[in-house]
């Protein structure tokens, strides 16, 4: 970005400064530079150099709408990229991305989400039956090993020592992903103890497990009868009849994990921890789980999701001249759909920084203010399949247990290499029910949400 004449208000902080506020608690930083310098900011944050931050509705539409060939949404530039696959859904742009795309949308649609919602149930009774009672709990950890056996069973596909190697293997690993991808200058191999020849090494392995997945779906007589994201996707075609390749295979489940596992998980250990300090919200949702609804429940995760994101924002790349508003951008120009900025507006969102689920009763969130998700053409393949993740997870757990409300201070933001986390773990201190909340027998289960 040459000329500046031609681009938004500049923030004075140095990339290192920037970055340090940001992963201290974005969204209280983001808000404060709008109201100083507008909704759309040149800024500098390290690791990713110099770009534009928009939080205005208007302009977040242009840049999700804008063609691929003059923004562009993936490729070698995007950080994902190099820690999930050449063949990533994060890799891909223009038309591979838009054919792999139209393969991976039907697993998360229609009645295949509702064989999911069974899944999400056991695996959250599972783990709640390890909690103790009437002692601090985090539930981080516990809300990971929820999602994490969920997708290695409903996308993956995974039983038996197949699942448990992936259950021993995908933890670390991520892990160390999340910190390469914010470390560009350590994904180099630098020897046996370097971080990058340990990421490769973990690749390997899963490569091999995911290759033993892929010959056993290939070999399984019922294979069309599965609804795993796997045993669909094994039989998928695209246009020329090709199937994916296995390296493909194995890169989409590996986004598929990462955009759904630690995400998820961070917004449930969210729940956990402002629904404790909200406990007027709290009975009003064990009354609703009574009365077989879900508008107020659905209206909470929305909310958690503006008020506690876990992802900052979007991640543009101009690859022609952009029209943005009264800027012309260059090629070369990264964009940021500033989604902490977003949350936070005061003119989108009344008294943002309030809890206040109501605020989505009845309303359907705004395309293009609130974008948990992304949003256009990239917006996340696997959004209904985290909405109806957290919906059952969320009720089943209020349901069998009781959630002590609590005085104490908000817990704060932590930045764990690509999302947002409580800093403390969500920590929940729970009372068993004597008997679980009775579901009304006309509630719907499993109902998917619309992505």
């Amino acid at each position: 970005m040459s000329d500046h004449a031609h681009f938004p208000p500049k923030v004075p902080l140095p990339g290192p400064v920037a970055t340090a506020l940001f992963v201290s608690g974005g969204s209280r930083l983001t808000a404060r530079l709008r109201r100083r310098y507008g909704r759309v900011v040149t800024v500098n944050i390290a690791g990713l150099g110099e770009g534009v931050a928009v939080a205005d509705p208007a302009l977040v539409k242009r840049v999700f709408t804008a063609k691929p060939e003059v923004v562009s949404g993936g490729g070698t530039w995007a950080p994902l990229a190099h820690t999930l696959g050449q063949r990533s859904p994060f890799a891909l742009d223009r038309d591979e991305h838009l054919q792999q795309r139209r393969l991976l949308l039907p697993p998360f649609h229609g009645e295949r989400m509702a064989s999911y919602a069974s899944i999400f149930e056991e695996e959250t009774l599972r783990e709640i039956a390890t909690w103790p009672e009437d002692c601090d709990v985090p539930t981080l950890d516990g809300m990971s090993r929820i999602t994490l056996n969920a997708i290695l069973r409903a996308v993956f596909g995974a039983q038996d020592d197949e699942f448990d190697e992936l259950l021993e293997l995908l933890p670390p690993w991520v892990k160390l992903g999340s910190f390469l991808t914010t470390a560009p200058w350590l994904r180099k191999d630098l020897g046996p103890w370097s971080p990058w020849r340990r990421f490769l090494g973990y690749r390997a392995r899963y490569e091999a497990i995911v290759d033993r997945l892929i010959d056993q779906g290939r070999r399984d007589p019922r294979l069309a009868e599965r609804t795993d994201v796997l045993a669909l996707l094994l039989q998928a075609r695209y246009d020329d009849g090709e199937p994916m390749s296995r390296q493909e295979l194995a890169d989409v489940l590996l986004s598929l994990l990462v955009a759904g596992h630690e995400t998820t998980a961070g917004t449930l250990a969210w729940s956990v921890e402002r629904l404790r300090r909200h406990p007027q919200i709290l009975r009003r949702l064990e009354r609703e789980i009574e009365e077989g609804g879900k508008e107020l429940r659905e209206a909470t995760i929305h909310e958690l999701q503006r008020t506690r994101s876990v992802i900052g924002g979007a991640l543009r790349k101009v690859v022609a001249p952009f029209q943005l508003g009264d800027w012309l951008l260059q090629p070369g120009t990264m964009i940021l759909v500033d989604g902490f900025a977003l949350h936070s507006d005061p003119e989108l969102f009344p008294e943002p920084y309030r809890f206040n689920p109501d605020r989505f009763l009845g309303v359907k969130p705004d395309t293009y203010a609130w974008v948990p998700f992304g949003g256009g053409r990239r917006r996340c393949v696997g959004a209904a399949f985290a909405q109806l993740e957290m919906d059952v997870v969320l009720r089943t757990l209020l349901q069998h247990v009781e959630l002590v409300a609590t005085s104490e201070r908000d817990e704060r933001w932590r930045f764990r290499g690509v999302a947002f986390a409580p800093s403390r773990g969500g920590v929940a201190r729970i009372r068993r029910r004597p008997e679980p909340l009775r579901v009304h027998a006309d509630a719907p289960v499993g109902e998917a949400v619309a992505a």
